[in-house]
């Protein structure tokens, strides 16, 4: 009788001892179910993104570059560096001032105007009757010059200037010489005057003509 409750209780303790082994055994497997399932939970879907300063397609944009250049209204033109530019005034777009050459003790000066009145051949005449006396028949030729009609006039002798109106006072000077250019521009007629002792404009005589061929518009 002892035997048998003897047998009982150490069969109740086997059977004990392997419930308890069986749910220690099946543990691991449910904290390696988790495990494997966080990392799904982490993933997140991709993102694209624009950087500042640059278009929706990824290239980088940029402002325009601006190009400064002397002129009037739509005709341009590229002065000597040579002269020097001084600022425009009443009928004057521009002012360039030339260094004398050797000898001459005063220095010449093209004057550039606009919105003067009268035809071409007119201005020619006028400039012309600007000196008292001529060395010779003033030489007067015209030209395309980037599809601008250019008229250009040399005269030489006694330059008595063009009065108070075109910026001259001074008393008449002999040995003058003066470089003219009427260019017929799409909104009105520029008007190049190039002045000063015969030597100084020899010298600047390329550069007045470089300064043509530059015209644009």
């Amino acid at each position: 009788m002892n035997r048998s409750r003897i047998f009982n209780c150490v069969s109740i303790v086997s059977l004990s001892t392997l419930a308890i082994f069986s749910a220690c055994a099946a543990a691991p497997k449910e904290i390696q179910t988790e495990q494997s399932a966080a990392p799904a939970a982490k993933s997140t879907p991709g993102s694209s993104t624009i950087a500042v300063g640059h278009d929706s397609s990824g290239l980088a944009t940029s402002p325009p570059g601006a190009v400064s250049s002397q002129g009037s209204g739509p005709v341009k033109w590229t002065p000597p560096s040579r002269w020097e530019a001084k600022p425009g005034s009443g009928m004057r777009a521009a002012t360039y001032i030339i260094p004398p050459a050797t000898g001459d003790s005063d220095g010449g000066e093209c004057a550039v105007f606009e919105n003067l009145g009268g035809s071409v051949q007119a201005n020619v005449d006028r400039w012309i009757g600007q000196f008292e006396k001529t060395d010779g028949a003033p030489n007067q030729k015209s030209e395309t010059i980037s599809g601008l009609t250019v008229t250009t006039v040399a005269v030489s002798g006694t330059f008595k200037g063009g009065g108070p109106m075109m910026g001259n006072t001074s008393a008449p000077k002999s040995g003058y010489r003066l470089l003219g250019a009427i260019v017929e521009g799409p909104e009105g007629n520029v008007f190049f005057k190039l002045t000063g002792p015969a030597k100084t404009i020899a010298a600047a005589q390329d550069e007045f003509q470089a300064m043509l061929k530059s015209l644009k518009k």
